[in-house]
């Protein structure tokens, strides 16, 4: 299931309200999924291979109908992805730079929100229309291998390479995926600036290896970067775009790609906060405003319309929206470096919520909730 082709100012309000209901999907669907990492500068043209967009129906409810999305219970599994800004290189096969998953279990009333990291051992399984055979690699990798189109080399299918990380989720996790979302954010600064920023607390010191302090690009060096450089102090901080998206980027820093991770996750929560205290989704000319910034986004959707999901989840709580950090450790080091496997804690957490168990088992391992 796919967005597609309309009036363009109606398609991209559906686009954008797409995009605002595919992170938590709470609050009437006003809630953003961004494309968060990645080490290149923004600037991109949308993701090679993308599916011509369809419509995805009006979100009002039918006065002689059900509301949308009234027959969705849950369990439900939402896989949020975002992909290396480099797809505005030709040829350049997308790959997955943040996936989160989103678990809604039966009765709808919670929601945990998890990472995997990017550089995760897992089994990818054989994707015949790419291709590939299957392997035992990095999780990033799914998406360029599945993306791969036989005899279009140079047309790589962003969307196809979604099917094959989804099968790839589903099958570390456990998880039935139900519905999705793949995007590049090249204009995510000023979906933030759009909102007026964004308050966060910053949990720990942080230089920024990419901006000097006044937002503009450090100049490259062999082996790196040089020049003045951006410092995010711990404490509450009020972030602008350029920012907030320079902060979630940083993964050279104490914890890695780990604390990369979290920081992704108390973005998207403050982005949360921010527009649930507005009441964004009550306010169409706020909303209108908002999505105005994602011109230059693209949106991929799998299975029920993203309306319907968001409609479903208007009425979860804030305070039932559950960030999970998975913890876990390299294999290999050095030039033997393999990529990362998540910890027996983390893998048991992945256990019980399939069980059912998350928040008994949350309780007893409280460091696995991410604060803040």
């Amino acid at each position: 299931m796919v967005l597609g082709s309309m009036a363009p100012r109606r398609r991209w309000l559906l686009l954008g309200l797409t995009a605002l209901a595919a992170v938590a999907l709470i609050a009437a669907g006003a809630v953003v999924i961004t494309r968060l990492t990645g080490d290149s500068k923004p600037g991109g043209t949308p993701v090679a291979g993308s599916p011509t967009p369809s419509p995805v129906g009006t979100p009002t409810p039918s006065p002689s109908g059900p509301p949308p999305g009234a027959d969705i219970t849950g369990p439900l599994n939402l896989l949020l992805v975002g992909v290396d800004t480099r797809v505005s290189v030709p040829g350049w096969e997308p790959h997955a730079d943040a996936v989160l998953v989103l678990h809604v279990p039966k009765g709808l009333g919670q929601a945990y929100l998890f990472s995997l990291p990017r550089d995760l051992l897992v089994d990818i399984p054989a994707f015949p229309k790419a291709g590939y055979k299957g392997g035992k690699t990095k999780l990033t990798h799914a998406m360029s291998f599945g993306s791969r189109v036989p005899g279009k080399p140079k047309q790589p299918s962003t969307a196809q390479g979604y099917e094959l990380l989804r099968s790839t989720v589903s099958g570390y996790t456990g998880l039935r995926i139900d519905a999705g979302a793949v995007l590049t954010f090249n204009g995510f600064d000023r979906l933030v600036n759009a909102l007026g920023g964004v308050d966060i607390y910053v949990d720990q010191r942080v230089e920024s290896l990419h901006r000097r302090p006044d937002g503009k690009y450090r100049e490259s060096a062999p082996g790196g970067y040089t020049g003045p450089q951006q410092v995010y102090e711990k404490g509450t901080q009020h972030l602008n775009g350029w920012q907030a998206l320079d902060y979630a980027r940083q993964r050279y820093i104490t914890g890695g790609d780990y604390a990369r991770q979290r920081h992704q996750q108390q973005l998207i929560r403050a982005m949360t906060r921010k527009i649930l205290d507005e009441g964004l989704a009550k306010q169409p000319e706020r909303v209108d405003q908002v999505v105005s910034a994602l011109g230059d986004t693209l949106v991929y959707v799998g299975g029920r319309r993203i309306v319907d999901i968001a409609y479903a989840l208007s009425g979860l709580p804030e305070n039932r929206f559950t960030l999970v950090g998975l913890p876990g450790s390299g294999v290999g080091k050095g030039s033997a470096y393999q990529g990362e496997q998540l910890s027996a804690e983390g893998r048991k957490f992945l256990t019980e919520l399939r069980a059912g168990r998350a928040d008994a088992y949350l309780a007893a391992h409280p460091s696995l909730v991410v604060k803040n």
